[in-house]
């Protein structure tokens, strides 16, 4: 599958040109020329990172990405834009960017970046998204598209345990001790039970929680015809 960019650029020439040329290269780009019409499209699609202008018609784009970042959209996001001072590129550092590339730029340098990006490993990386449902590791917070799932300690931590390793089987003993302290006194189907309630919990963000007999368990995103994956 290719990877997917949220591109956010308000000048209609520069976007197309940035997407013409990613796409040469095996990126699928979808333009958003607003803040507004970016978040929607976040909301409706998994993207693996954004490409994110600052001066946006209807609203500053650090405010954008804080709003993102609020939201639970995990994916990393490089600034681009024409302000380059540095304070501005503190602000957008601190605000929840991952890179900032001032323009005028290298369509080169822009590839590069993204590749370094997207090389990151995913297992430091401290959001986590599949289908709708987000995951912020470092604040302990859940997301089901923009609404916050309401967890306990215990069920954030095994959908933690699953989501660092999405679409893989997470042993059930290992899970278990994630969970649990080890002096925990706490049966086998405590876990079950806990499972059970998250996944009804993360049901609305179109993933589930598959149970494979003798290996343990499993978070995967469920097709729109609700047929399991093999």
């Amino acid at each position: 599958m290719a990877t997917q960019i949220l591109l956010v650029e308000d000048d209609p020439a520069l976007a197309r040109a940035i997407a013409g040329a990613l796409g040469q290269t095996g990126y699928k780009v979808e333009i958003a020329f607003t803040a507004a019409v970016a978040m929607k499209f976040a909301r409706e699609s998994a993207f693996d990172t954004c490409i994110l202008d600052l001066g946006l018609p209807d609203r500053d784009g650090i405010d954008l990405l804080a709003d993102m970042r609020s939201a639970g959209f995990g994916f990393p996001i490089l600034i681009l834009s024409a302000r380059d001072a540095l304070h501005d590129r503190v602000r957008g550092l601190n605000a929840g960017s991952d890179d900032y590339l001032v323009k005028p730029f290298a369509i080169t340098e822009l590839e590069a970046r993204l590749r370094a990006l997207l090389r990151r490993p995913a297992e430091s990386s401290q959001w986590r998204q599949l289908a709708l449902l987000r995951c912020d590791f470092a604040g302990l917070h859940a997301f089901a598209d923009s609404q916050e799932i309401e967890l306990t300690q215990r069920e954030f931590a095994i959908l933690e345990a699953l989501m660092r390793r999405p679409g893989k089987v997470v042993n059930k003993e290992a899970l278990f001790e994630s969970v649990f302290p080890v002096d925990s006194e706490a049966s086998a189907n405590a876990l079950e039970i806990h499972i059970s309630r998250l996944r009804q919990k993360i049901k609305a963000a179109g993933v589930s929680i598959r149970a494979l007999r003798g290996l343990g368990y499993r978070i995967e995103e469920v097709p729109e015809n609700g047929a399991r994956p093999e």
